[in-house]
């Protein structure tokens, strides 16, 4: 049999599971190449050896996206498989049109041939958008668990920037682990959160070998919880969806893939933020959930924010500072910092760009709507040494930290500055507690509690 020659697609994530997935040891089909996009310094590196399998002794190339109708050609690839998420529809379909244009079938994997089973318990907690507050809900759910007694292990959706065979899988239990696995800032928001309340969270490479790690733990598993990124779908087979909806983007919930696809899937919506959103864009939110899945148990939510110090900020010009990967392909133009900024009176929001330098400067040429906040971008010590001199340089009274990590842990910010803080609180009833309840009662999980 002609074996099919394939382009995977992606980011540096969602691609290589479904590599592992769908295609490492198919012998109908030949992977090419990975493309990618969206992650800094991802192109010109390789899937290695070591992680593709028997069938790709010599490792797998990985590509800018801009290259792909040359690759196309230039292999003559039969199927290119679509890999990553937090994208809208149009975009979607305008590289469906490059692909095809070149010659090549275009394709996307569903649950059915990537979602992994485990042994135990999951519950998957995604979102229809980046940003719409995913894990400060994961968080909410680990919380509830663990109050029963229940040893509970997060895990993260991929972000391997680094070295992707020691980065297979990855066990973070203290702060101490982020600098062991020299994580990218991007990591360190998603995971010092989970370490800091004394629950352990995996991520890594290669999802089946972590889900049995962790259904292995050492100090002990019950239930896991997948704690996704973007707008990616589980990889994992769930037992209970909860999927998170932003109404400061009302509308995206039914216009961004897999965003709606988890929309479809979820057994329970999360409506955050209600407390910062306008009403008639709420509404919004709640008939295209009753469109799409009028079966899903709806959860009112807010972000209520809090800071270490009002007074770095009350009457000073600020400089904010977010998550980045919200601002960036996430299109946020309000987050917790500039929430926080004008909740305790801050009497200017400076604008960063004047003051931008080296790779920060590419970021917003690559996502020019980016606006006047500053994303904290760290994906390499350049980027981390750029976020440090251009927050140094700018002609404001203080900072505001807006990401969800201890910035100055890592970089050294040498004005004054405060953290921004924000959990999930529902907004009247069912509750979270309720569903996890539920949840426990369901898998008799009481019987594992000494």
């Amino acid at each position: 049999m002609t074996k099919k020659n394939v382009i995977i697609i992606g980011a540096a994530g969602r691609d290589f599971h479904n590599f592992n997935t769908y295609f490492r040891d198919n012998s109908e089909y030949n992977v090419v190449a990975f493309t990618a996009a969206q992650i800094p310094d991802i192109d010109g590196r390789k899937y290695p050896k070591e992680l593709a399998g028997a069938l790709y002794p010599e490792g797998i190339p990985i590509y800018a996206e801009k290259d792909l109708p040359n690759l196309i050609k230039e292999h003559c690839i039969d199927d290119c498989v679509f890999s990553y998420s937090d994208v809208p529809y149009k975009r979607v379909m305008n590289i469906s049109a490059i692909v095809n244009a070149a010659g090549s079938n275009f394709k996307l994997l569903g649950p059915g041939d990537t979602m992994i089973k485990s042994q135990k318990p999951v519950i998957s907690v995604v979102a229809t958008r980046t940003g719409c507050g995913k894990s400060q809900t994961s968080r909410k759910v680990i919380e509830e668990l663990m109050a029963k007694g229940l040893k509970v292990i997060a895990i993260r959706h991929p972000m391997p920037y680094g070295d992707l065979v020691a980065q297979r899988v990855q066990r973070f239990a203290t702060v101490q682990d982020l600098k062991k696995h020299e994580c990218t800032i991007e990591e360190m928001e998603e995971y010092e959160p989970h370490v800091s309340r004394g629950n352990v969270i995996y991520a890594g490479v290669d999802y089946e070998a972590i889900v049995r790690a962790a259904e292995q733990d050492p100090d002990g598993c019950d239930v896991i919880i997948w704690d996704g990124g973007n707008n990616d779908f589980s990889f994992y087979k769930p037992d209970l969806t909860i999927t998170v909806a932003d109404p400061h983007r009302p509308g995206a919930e039914l216009s961004y893939y897999p965003g709606e696809v988890n929309l479809r899937m979820a057994d329970v919506v999360v409506i955050n933020k209600m407390d910062s959103a306008a009403p008639e864009d709420i509404q919004t939110v709640r008939e295209n959930i009753a469109f799409a899945n009028s079966k899903a148990l709806v959860i009112d939510g807010a972000s209520p924010i809090r800071v270490d110090d009002p007074e770095t900020i009350r009457g000073k010009r600020v400089l904010i500072v977010e998550d980045g990967p919200t601002l960036t392909h996430g299109e946020m133009k309000i987050g917790a910092g500039t929430i926080a900024a004008r909740k305790f009176g801050a009497i200017e929001e400076i604008d960063a760009r004047p003051y931008l330098v080296g790779k920060l400067k590419e970021t917003y040429q690559i996502y020019p709507n980016i606006g006047n906040i500053l994303p904290a971008m760290g994906y390499s010590d350049e980027q981390l040494k750029d976020l440090e001199t251009t927050i140094n340089a700018c002609d404001c009274d203080a900072v505001i930290i807006g990401t969800p990590i201890d910035l100055n842990r890592i970089i050294n910010i040498k004005k004054p500055n405060t953290r921004v803080y924000y959990d999930l609180e529902e907004i009247g009833y069912p509750k979270l507690s309720d569903i996890v309840t539920k949840f426990v009662e369901n898998f008799h999980l009481e019987e594992h509690v000494l």
